[in-house]
């Protein structure tokens, strides 16, 4: 059987609150998704972290990293911020540059986790200290958005490229689960 990332008892994630406010609950499930995240990543050479998914996807863990920064930036900063902040690893030219562009070096791979973490902050920082959930935004194609329907949305991508990592981290080095 392959190898879990880590030993059950080691898990550094917490779940969300069982029983809590709607914004508390959110912002958990979000912070679970997030560091189920950086775990599938964790303890892996930069060149294994920019290893590609298969032909012709550009998909790999590092172009992950690089886009999720650019979404939390998108949604939380540009989006309900009203920030007119350009996504670092997305070109007028090439939308998927997050995965394009990625080099398997130490560099690169610290600039994608800085940029990564300083939009996690924002985000965290937006959300504990807005009035309430149906603080809005305008996202330029859907119109009106409201912080709640975004925290749902983060939790659906989180989940969703969390599936794509479990399958990229076990063609690297056969580690599954958690």
């Amino acid at each position: 059987m392959p190898e879990m990332f880590l030993p059950e008892h080691e898990d550094p994630r917490v779940d969300a609150p069982y029983v809590g406010d709607e914004r508390s609950t959110l912002a958990g499930f979000l912070t679970f998704q997030r560091d189920t995240f950086r775990l599938k990543c964790a303890g892996l050479t930069p060149e294994q972290l920019a290893r590609r998914a298969v032909e012709p996807s550009s998909m790999s863990l590092l172009g992950l990293i690089r886009h999720m920064a650019d979404v939390e930036l998108g949604w939380f900063r540009t989006v309900l911020s009203g920030d007119d902040a350009p996504q670092p690893f997305r070109t007028p030219d090439n939308r998927d540059e997050a995965f394009d562009g990625v080099i398997g070096d130490a560099a690169h791979l610290a600039d994608a986790w800085a940029a990564w973490e300083k939009e996690v902050a924002y985000a965290d920082q937006f959300t504990a200290s807005a009035p309430d959930l149906s603080v809005t935004g305008v996202e330029k194609w859907r119109g009106p958005m409201s912080l709640r329907w975004v925290l749902v949305h983060m939790i659906e991508e989180y989940a969703r490229h969390n599936g794509h990592a479990d399958l990229l981290r076990e063609r690297i080095d056969g580690a599954v689960g958690q």
